[in-house]
């Protein structure tokens, strides 16, 4: 995700921004969204606290989903946890005032935590269709080694992602005295990483959700002459895969493609001043519509995960024990 200025075209060269210097792209209701971001940071930081401590206190070990689901917490906090400073830079007009080292901390953790949050999904997605289409053949794959690896070579692609937000990332003032916080690429430069993006953040990820999804959906219709337990494994299951997709689908693809668009435009091939202003306009609201999925994360996977919700009464059963024990003492 790469967050902007007062205009996306902040990002590109002075060449591509001259394209359209004369269209104004001020964002509107600053107070309204800095004020939303700061709601997202602070329920997303205690929802993923909670689903961390259930997993980090729970006695018993954890399965390969409850490895991806912790892990996505993590992702997921620590978006949420870098988010406020964002709300102050809104809120100030886009004026930075956390100096040069922040800017460039600030977007990366963001950039790196929203993609591994996407392919933690991406991993959920692939260990259901494995244990519902292949649930034999593929069984040493699901191991919990396994699902440390993918885990690991997640993180290390989030981390990638963001090597060009954390090298090129800098702070400028401008001639009206504001500081601004953006990536100091020329068009080229730019152009390639929005291409790496979109690719690794966008098209592999929803063709591999898109692609288990759809397999998973027919193994569970050709089950359906199983009788009434193969009929509530077929709801259980076709609920999870649902939910990831409909969390990726409305959370990513819209901001996905706007920031498609915001090339067309931005490279005059999508020409005219309103619809660069329109798709500025609708690329800052989609990237913070974005940031809802550390909220709806958390909120879903309690509310479709069984197992899940079964260690959290054992924790809450185990605190009150403990706490009764000690008053009695």
């Amino acid at each position: 995700m790469a967050l902007s200025p007062t205009s996306f075209s902040a990002n590109l060269s002075n060449d591509s921004t001259q394209q359209y210097s004369s269209c104004s792209t001020d964002i509107p209701y600053v107070s309204m969204i800095a004020t939303y971001i700061m709601i997202i940071s602070v329920l997303g930081i205690i929802f993923n606290v909670f689903v961390l401590m259930v997993f980090f206190f729970h006695k018993k070990p954890c399965t390969v989903a409850d490895i991806y689901l912790g892990n996505l917490a993590g992702a997921d906090l620590l978006l949420t946890s870098f988010l406020p400073f964002w709300a102050v830079y809104v809120r100030n007009k886009f004026n930075w005032t956390f100096g040069n080292a922040m800017c460039r901390l600030t977007n990366s953790a963001i950039i790196m935590s929203w993609y591994c949050s996407n392919y933690f999904l991406v991993l959920v997605s692939i260990d259901r269709y494995l244990a519902l289409v292949h649930p034999l053949s593929h069984e040493p794959m699901r191991r919990p080694g396994f699902a440390k690896c993918g885990c690991l070579l997640v993180w290390g692609l989030g981390l990638l992602l963001s090597v060009p937000t954390i090298v090129y990332r800098k702070t400028k003032t401008n001639y009206s005295n504001v500081t601004i916080c953006f990536l100091n690429l020329d068009k080229n430069a730019y152009l390639t990483f929005e291409l790496v993006l979109i690719t690794f953040g966008f098209v592999i990820p929803i063709c591999i959700i898109s692609f288990c999804t759809v397999k998973i959906i027919m193994a569970l219709k050709n089950r359906m002459a199983e009788g009434v337990h193969a009929q509530k494994m077929k709801n259980k299951a076709t609920t999870l895969v649902l939910v990831v997709f409909l969390v990726f689908l409305i959370c990513s693809v819209p901001f996905h493609v706007m920031r498609i668009l915001s090339l067309l435009s931005s490279y005059k091939i999508v020409p005219g001043c309103d619809f660069y202003r329109n798709v500025a306009y609708s690329r800052q609201f989609f990237s913070y519509l974005a940031f809802f999925s550390s909220i709806l994360n958390p909120i879903l996977y309690v509310v479709v995960g069984k197992n899940f919700r079964k260690k959290a009464k054992e924790l809450f059963k185990q605190c009150n024990t403990q706490r009764t024990t000690g008053i009695a003492s």
